[in-house]
């Protein structure tokens, strides 16, 4: 078994695995240092296993109907269950009725929950007094931190010498931290120092230690969140590169994000992630999608450095369309454009070291 953060848990996803509202669920079996996880609930997919139904790639997590058929799941291994993690991500954050009384199951059983939905189950009484009952803990991973604990914009980023790439996109739910991983983990591969900025709850589950919710924060905070995040991992563990996790998109009409990772984390450059074949925005059918010239241009309109990339995500999308895709990104945008999920991070990890700045002989 992995070493990890804080154990063995069961990912929590019923009816949302495969979708947009299971990008939780998504995150956490392609990638987590915080949790081993055992299984996955979610009883369409029950039977199968959770890497091949996601990336048609074995993970050795198995999908069961029900968090008790998890649980025998494990006992069967001979491992013990610590914790319920939330996996769903449905639009505004909001708890199931089905999902809360799996919760209560799960409470009952003796297993901690971790949620990064904005229904907070510390403020559930029925919840809170089972949890107090059992003696389990509930953590609400969206939850705002008190103000004593936010930091306001300074203007101290502009001593990182750090190279900072945002992975932006052009909506929601398109896969801009998994991007951002995979770039991480793939600098890390080829001998450079990397870190990852979280900025939101997902990130935070996967094990990201410079991380913030930047959905749940307080608005006059969001930019020292991020400064101070992007400062403090330079000053701590002078990376080579440090690349911020994107939110939303810039012209989504629901979920309006980028623009202060453009203005406090003053990235040097931004990789832009984009579906294809995706013709609206996610969950807004009749808004649709700007073309991806105008949000490339949007981008560096407002941040005032170049975007460097585009990296896909092929929903829908065969294996030679990905390469049509591609071919067809570069001759529309001039651009080069990569499938790391599908193809790995090792050309896009070579674009980005040629931005790789000179190391500085003392940090001002």
């Amino acid at each position: 078994m992995k070493e990890t953060l804080d154990g063995n848990a069961i990912v929590y996803c019923e009816g949302a695995f495969n979708t947009t509202n299971g990008k939780t669920a998504h995150g956490l079996i392609r990638f987590t240092l915080r949790y081993n996880i055992l299984a996955l609930v979610d009883s369409k997919y029950a039977g199968q296993d959770a890497g091949q139904v996601l990336d048609n790639k074995h993970a050795n997590i198995p999908i069961v109907a029900s968090i008790d058929a998890a649980l025998s799941y494990a006992q069967s291994k001979n491992q013990e269950v610590r914790y319920l993690v939330m996996g769903l991500a449905p639009d505004g954050g909001r708890l199931p009725d089905t999902a809360r009384s799996d919760i209560k199951k799960a409470i009952a059983k003796g297993l901690n929950v971790d949620s990064g939905l904005h229904d907070f189950l510390s403020e559930d009484p029925e919840i809170m007094a089972l949890a107090k009952q059992k003696g389990v803990k509930i953590r609400d991973i969206r939850k705002t931190p008190s103000r004593n604990e936010l930091h306001f914009f300074e203007g101290k980023i502009e001593k990182v010498d750090s190279l900072v790439v945002a992975i932006l996109g052009t909506d929601s739910a398109i896969g801009k931290r998994t991007t951002a991983w995979l770039l991480v983990n793939g600098l890390k591969e080829a001998g450079y120092k990397a870190e990852l900025i979280g900025t939101g709850q997902t990130a935070w589950m996967q094990g990201a230690r410079y991380s913030l919710i930047m959905d749940s924060l307080i608005n006059d905070f969001v930019s020292g969140e991020i400064e101070h995040a992007v400062y403090s991992a330079w000053e701590e563990q002078g990376p080579d590169v440090i690349v911020i996790e994107g939110q939303g998109s810039l012209l989504n009409p629901a979920y309006p994000g980028g623009f202060e990772i453009l203005a406090a984390g003053r990235p040097d450059v931004v990789i832009l992630q984009h579906a294809p074949k995706r013709k609206v925005y996610d969950g807004f059918p009749n808004y649709p999608m700007h073309p991806l010239s105008q949000q490339i241009e949007a981008v560096e309109l407002i941040g005032g450095k170049p975007v460097i990339g585009v990296t896909i995500n092929h929903e829908r999308m065969t294996k030679l369309e990905i390469g049509q895709s591609i071919l067809q990104i570069e001759q529309t945008v001039g651009l080069p454009a990569f499938d790391v999920l599908a193809y790995g991070p090792k050309d896009l990890v070579e674009l980005v070291r040629t931005q790789i700045k000179k190391p500085k002989t003392e940090k001002i």
